[in-house]
């Protein structure tokens, strides 16, 4: 029994683009594989979007938002993270 080292080859570099397509996918790309959403395209136009950031700090949106006098949507408040309280014994 001969096994063809070029077939085998074949299926391993196939098996490492794959994983490295998964690896090179950006949170934009996430989105809109997962969610349906793309967020490269202007919804009111329909022209290319430029992602300049990503914030995540909650109290730097507020300030965003506040000093653009917009009122948050739909806006979910997350605990602080923090340790588990400890037990008094």
């Amino acid at each position: 029994m001969t096994v063809d080292n070029n077939q085998t080859n074949t299926q391993a570099e196939d098996v490492k683009h794959e994983a490295a397509k998964r690896a090179r996918m950006t949170w934009g790309e996430r989105l809109k594989r997962v969610f349906d959403i793309d967020i490269k395209v202007c919804e009111a136009c329909g022209g290319a979007v430029k992602i300049i950031a990503c914030i995540e700090d909650q109290i730097v949106i507020n300030q965003i938002l506040s000093h653009l006098k917009l009122v948050p949507q739909n806006q979910v408040s997350l605990p602080m993270n923090h340790a588990p309280p400890t037990s008094a014994m």
